[in-house]
């Protein structure tokens, strides 16, 4: 990953120059990797009772 690739990720998180004092690249890009799975629309979603199940 190139800095300005980095930069980019991170603004796109809202994170400021701050922030990055107190995060690790790692924690960045998987922070990255969660914001695009909170936009995906699952087909279900497991309830307490199938959690139980498992």
């Amino acid at each position: 990953m190139t800095t300005p690739l980095f930069l980019l990720r991170c603004i796109q998180l809202g994170l400021s120059i701050s922030d990055l004092e107190l995060l690790s690249i790692g924690l960045i890009n998987d922070m990255y990797a969660e914001s695009n799975n909170d936009e995906h629309k699952y087909a279900t979603l497991a309830t307490q009772e199938d959690m139980d199940k498992f």
